[in-house]
């Protein structure tokens, strides 16, 4: 535009002056102005048609995806000719397993069927998986039996995917997530310390079992795995196989109150507790202790408080009790309070039997990765408790499943623990040791 008005200037300029020889000069530099005009007007038009052009082919093509989308909705569904391969065995198991009476049912599962049903009430909405025009997800009811089936078991894959009729890899993704459902859904709901109406049930119980003022036993056990890529040596037990550590807490129920597992086999028992959860909540209060003081009693002027009990591999403290070691002399107050005890503190080696009878994943080296090993622990632990708590009975042939064999592998045997005693604990312990029976009628 400022070159146009440039050029009409020029022009005026030309027609006005009465100078001949400035006319040829004025002319040319007209032209030229109006020639450059011309070709930026021409330049601009061609930009601005290229850019309308653009424009409509996104509009069309946006229109023909909505077209073909809104067609594509309104034809039915088909199943893809060759997607998966149909695996007839599995299928007939599974509904054949449907049908099974309760004795076959809970031989096969490891569950009765009412303990499963109410697994799948809990757990069955977040492993159910979204339809697709592929193909029919796997239901939740049958995830969840591939996964029993594998704890009871630990089985190959490849054997449990031509049970079920599913691939190798779906099984492994299965066991996962159900396993993950489990711990992440369940194991705070029921695995848990005792608190209010509860602790007095389980000091009561243990009480039943002439050991006063206890919460809860706490043992250790060996898991076998597979030898790891990473520091495979520190997996290593005393026994030279490779495990990781179940530290559990059971009460007089045999039910699992706390669990830590993962730990590599090499470590001892004191060196897992204090790595902990349980230790750091006891040693991070003012007082010292595990449950609320307002529990404690008095005797002799000693404070009793609420206690766990161990073997001799732990460390002793208020919190934490333990028999006398063989190493002295003992009184027959002290050989007294050390059988009952021990006789109080069974009831984790009885739950680890149960654990391990029931869910055979725990009795020998599995496929699954070691870092997934603690969640498949937690797990079983939380299968136990539902199973415990459903009445579901631990049936008399799975006991024979834990006996040492050429297929179960031996326990190492228990180390005492050679921390430094704690004073007040040793205080405790003595107190309670000379005056059990009058603890006992509190």
């Amino acid at each position: 535009m400022e070159e146009a008005a440039r050029s009409a200037v020029l022009l005026c300029s030309v027609f006005m002056s009465g100078s001949a020889p400035l006319l040829g000069g004025q002319l040319s530099e007209m032209c030229r102005l109006q020639a450059a005009v011309l070709r930026r007007s021409r330049t601009q038009e061609a930009l601005d048609r290229d850019r309308r052009r653009r424009q409509y082919l996104r509009r069309r093509r946006a229109f023909l995806l909505s077209s073909i989308a809104g067609i594509l909705s309104v034809i039915p569904t088909t199943r893809r000719p060759i997607w998966a391969r149909r695996r007839i065995r599995g299928e007939s198991f599974w509904a054949t397993a449907e049908s099974y009476d309760e004795d076959a049912w809970k031989a096969q599962f490891r569950v009765s069927r009412s303990t499963f049903d109410y697994l799948v009430k809990l757990i069955g909405p977040s492993i159910q998986r979204r339809r697709t025009n592929y193909r029919t997800p796997i239901e939740p009811r049958r995830r969840l039996a591939i996964t029993l089936w594998w704890f009871a078991r630990s089985g190959e894959y490849r054997s449990i995917a031509d049970t079920f009729g599913v691939g190798i890899a779906t099984v492994c993704i299965i066991v996962r997530q159900v396993t993950s459902a489990i711990v992440e859904l369940l194991c705070r709901r029921f695995v848990s310390l005792p608190t209010g109406q509860q602790l007095d049930e389980t000091i009561r119980g243990f009480a039943d079992r002439c050991y006063p003022m206890c919460a809860g036993a706490i043992g250790s056990t060996h898991i076998p795995i597979a030898p790891p890529r990473d520091n495979p040596d520190h997996y290593v037990n005393a026994r030279g196989w490779h495990s990781v550590i179940l530290q559990g807490v059971v009460d007089h129920r045999l039910r699992f109150t706390d669990v830590y597992a993962g730990w590599p086999g090499s470590n001892s028992s004191a060196s897992v507790l204090s790595s902990s959860d349980l230790y750091l909540k006891a040693e991070d209060r003012p007082d010292g202790y595990l449950f609320p003081r307002e529990k404690s009693v008095l005797s002799g002027g000693v404070e009793i408080p609420v206690h766990l009990i161990s073997d001799v591999s732990f460390p002793l403290r208020p919190w934490l009790m333990k028999g006398y070691s063989d190493e002295h002399q003992l009184s027959p107050e002290q050989r007294r309070f050390t059988f009952t005890l021990a006789s109080a503190r069974s009831v984790v080696d009885a739950a680890f039997m149960r654990l391990k009878g029931r869910w055979r994943c725990l009795l020998k080296k599995s496929d699954i990765d070691v870092s997934m090993m603690p969640k498949v622990v937690a797990a079983c632990c939380v299968l136990h408790n539902i199973c415990e708590l459903q009445g579901d009975a631990f049936l008399p042939e799975w006991n024979v499943q834990t006996a040492p064999s050429g297929t179960c592998l031996i326990q190492p045997d228990v180390v005492p623990c050679q921390e430094e005693t704690h004073g007040m604990a040793e205080v405790v312990r003595r107190t309670i040791a000379y005056n059990l029976l009058s603890i006992l009628q509190h």
